[in-house]
């Protein structure tokens, strides 16, 4: 499953310069995180880094992308080609 940014968002940016996809940009009024770019982190840390260090607990799982530990992976090998995950 990809995460997303719920309305609880504050917009204080703490998660954007963690993700290490780039998957995650400040949107008109909260940020937000790109379901084609979110691998919760798999191939790259051991737990979500924007859910870890957000202060106000909004990066949550998102139901409506679910996606296997091996379709994660699919992804972020799509993401850093020639790259060996974590």
């Amino acid at each position: 499953m990809a995460f997303k940014i719920t309305d609880e968002c504050i917009s204080c940016g703490a998660c954007e310069a963690e993700c290490p996809n780039t998957a995650i940009s400040e949107g008109e009024t909260i940020f937000t995180i790109a379901v084609d770019k979110c691998t919760e982190c798999v191939g790259s840390f051991s737990s979500s880094r924007c859910a870890d260090v957000c202060p106000v607990d909004c990066c949550v799982v998102d139901p409506d992308n679910e996606e296997s530990q091996d379709q994660l992976m699919e992804k972020w090998k799509g993401l850093h080609p020639g790259e060996t995950p974590a």
